[in-house]
């Protein structure tokens, strides 16, 4: 299992200082979320100090930026870091597409096959310099000129990876991206039954095979150096189950667990304010559906328990401010041997439908 960390970004300058110590601990992947900063940053700087280290965007919001844009930025990153870079991107709930990036809203998984199939007409004029002629519903891309082609330095196209919730944008994520980035908010059941069979028809439908397709996530760990450590990593988990649970877009995995009247709960308190309240009403079982938890000695058997045979990757933290640095390397080493079907992203330059 490839095991990945969290960059810090509120703060840029100590982002190469924790891009530099997660490589030597031995982490497979740092990523950045859109949350309250933006996801492309902080890896120009851990591009350029660190050599091994693959580095990821989980997620960049899709539609309030043009593919062109987004083209961009992964291509500089893909230059800078020689070859690590793999940009996860999602459509985020269309309240904070129109209220939050104020962009208009339109049905998601078609919108974004169009996104995908745009990047790589795009990066594959930059490569190889053919003309630039995607025309799509929702995007068109024609021009080009010369002084506007950034140069190559030969490295492999970059994967795309998608973060999928609804059926879908599962199918869409199996059919034409590189990866799939599951949401924290699911349980292994759910997974084992919602999630893999649609990931599995869009994988058929794109005839592509599972040892280059990587699923990413699909829970929380939470893990400390002793039981007080977890029990403050557990509480964490419990807000975060709580406030995903108030969206009723994420309620078909409490459905699943016939936990619906909890969802509603939780959705009737946030319309109410009561954000503080939330995790108080969120039982431990529940975190533990949602989780893998146990101390450093233990957390590699609770991953494999958790996660084993469904996820190729996992964030052992959920957020840059949580406590989880001190993860030693022999723990990390132990999540690493954890099998999994993944073999890597292609490597060859290639065009992909």
């Amino acid at each position: 299992m490839r095991v990945l960390n969290t960059l810090p970004q509120a703060d840029l300058r100590t982002t190469a200082a924790a891009a530099r110590a997660s490589e030597a601990a031995g982490y497979d992947g740092l990523l950045t979320m859109e949350n309250k900063h933006d996801p492309f940053l902080a890896h120009a700087i851990a591009a350029v100090n660190t050599e091994r280290v693959e580095l990821g965007t989980s997620v960049a919001i899709a539609f309030p930026r043009s593919p062109m844009v987004v083209a961009n930025a992964c291509w500089d990153l893909q230059n800078a870091s020689r070859g690590r870079f793999v940009l996860g991107i999602g459509p985020q709930i269309r309240p904070h597409n129109e209220k939050r990036f104020s962009v208009p809203w339109t049905a998601p998984a078609p919108r974004l096959r169009e996104y995908v199939h745009a990047l790589r007409s795009i990066w594959t004029t930059w490569q190889t310099g053919a003309k630039l002629d995607f025309r799509g519903q929702h995007y068109s891309f024609t021009l080009m000129p010369p002084y506007f082609m950034p140069p190559s330095t030969g490295q492999k196209m970059v994967p795309v990876t998608l973060a999928a919730v609804g059926p879908h944008s599962l199918r869409l994520a199996g059919e034409v991206a590189d990866g799939v980035r599951l949401h924290g908010f699911c349980t292994r059941q759910y997974i084992e039954t919602e999630i893999m069979p649609r990931v599995r028809e869009g994988m058929a439908r794109g005839g592509r095979p599972r040892t280059h397709f990587e699923i990413t996530g699909g829970g929380f760990v939470a893990t400390g150096a002793d039981e007080a450590a977890v029990a403050r990593m557990f509480e964490v988990v419990r807000g975060r189950v709580a406030f995903y649970a108030t969206t009723p877009g994420y309620w078909g995995v409490l459905e699943l667990h016939g936990l619906g009247d909890l969802g509603r709960e939780l959705n009737a308190m946030s319309k109410a304010g009561k954000w503080s309240e939330l995790a108080s009403r969120v039982p431990d079982d529940v975190v533990h559906l949602f989780a893998a938890v146990g101390t450093h000695k233990e957390i590699a058997a609770r991953i494999q328990a958790r996660f084993g045979g469904l996820s190729d990757a996992l964030n052992l933290r959920a957020d840059s401010s949580e406590a989880g640095w001190d993860v030693p390397p022999d723990v990390i080493q132990e999540i690493k041997r954890i099998p999994t079907r993944f073999q890597g992203f292609k490597a060859a330059w290639q065009e992909r439908d």
